[in-house]
Parts: structure tokens; sequence; C-alpha cells
């Protein structure tokens, strides 16, 4: 993978295969649009000239703030596609998700945990596993008004966004553009969302022990 946007790097090419991954990744979480970000990332900040590693911050900065907004923007829009299709589908979705032992088990913690915690819950299932569909689709079905559910996906696109590039950056930076600088940023974006998916799951616990 690596290799293959390696040889995309520098061309708009990357920004449209990650901005489709990262848009249909709402509908099928198996998709890894993280990590194409951080592969992307990687690729960028790993394959520069001599000069670009002498003064990396400068010479890097562009692109990777380019990335950014291509992955916060695609990860708004899906959410936003997801919200009005679930909020016309209604009863359909709901159905569909009580289909998928996954997305179910996760509708209930996450609805749960919005009742509870609010957008806050929002930004934190951006980074759980299956968080992202179960929220953007539940807020239609429930028929949470937009201005609920903006700018808490905004917000959670954007800090994901940074989050991702930002792994793939410096990973880039200090390993070059390798396999193992991908598989260690990967693995901290799945550590980050294990970490979220346990927060999101903690005040259930607690409610149970007592």
């Amino acid at each position: 993978m690596v290799e293959s946007l390696g040889s995309l790097s520098g061309t708009p090419w990357v920004y449209v295969i990650v901005g489709l991954s990262v848009v249909l990744d709402v509908f099928v979480p198996i998709l890894p649009s993280g990590v194409l970000v951080i592969t992307a990332a990687t690729t960028a900040a790993g394959s520069g000239t001599a000069a670009d590693f002498a003064s990396p911050g400068a010479n890097h900065l562009a692109e990777m703030a380019s990335l950014v907004l291509c992955a916060a923007t695609a990860s708004v829009l899906g959410d936003l596609v997801a919200y009005r299709l679930a909020w016309r589908g209604g009863d359909r979705f709901d159905r569909a998700i009580g289909r998928s032992r996954r997305l179910s088990a996760a509708q209930a913690r996450l609805g749960a945990a919005l009742t509870r915690g609010g957008g806050s819950i929002v930004v934190l299932a951006r980074f759980a596993p299956a968080g992202r569909s179960v929220v953007s689709l539940g807020a239609g079905v429930a028929h949470r008004t937009v201005r609920e559910f903006l700018p808490w996906s905004a917000l959670a696109g954007l800090i994901w966004a940074a989050y991702s590039v930002s792994l793939g950056y410096f990973g880039g930076q200090w390993l070059g553009a390798s396999w193992v600088s991908t598989a260690l940023s990967v693995l901290a974006l799945f550590v980050a969302g294990s970490v979220a998916a346990y927060v999101v799951r903690r005040p259930e616990r607690e409610t149970a022990a007592h």
C-alpha cells in the first residue's frame, strides 16, 4: 500500500482515494480509511529530498494541512449523507442496524452514552470501532436536528483527521516511508480506538457494578 500511494504522491489522486474511502467508511466500517490517511501522510513525509528533511515543517506543512482538510471534510460529508438517509429511511435503517450484531451492540452502548454525555461522545465515537456509523445513523433515525449533530461531527472529523495525519507524518519523518512506520502508526490509531471504546463503555460498567 505504501508503494502504491507513493506512486501517486503529490497528485490529486491521493486526495480522491482518501476522500472516497473516508466517505464510504461510514457505510462499510471495515474499509481502512484511517489506514489510507496514515499511509498517505507517511508516504508524503518519508519520501522527500535531502533538502526536505533539512526543513520538514516548511516543506510538508501545506501537504499535511491539505490531507487533514480532505479527510475531515470527507468525514463530515459521509456523516451527513448517512444522517440524511437514516432520517428519511427511519425504521428501515433501524432494522438494518438490528441485523448486525456488532452495530446493534454499539448502538445500545453509544445510545445510552449520548444521553449521558451529549455531543462529546460523537468525538469519542469517531475513534471507536463502528462508532461513527452508529452515531450518524442513530442521529438520523432519532431525528436529531442538524444544529445538534453537525458541529460535533465536524469537530470529531477534524480531530480524527489531524490525529491520523500526525501519526503518519511523524512516523514517516522518523522511520521513512516504510511498512514499519505505517504499521506502528496504524497501531497507535487502533490504541486510540480501544481507549475511546473503553471510555464510552465505562459508565455502563460502573452502573452494572452498583
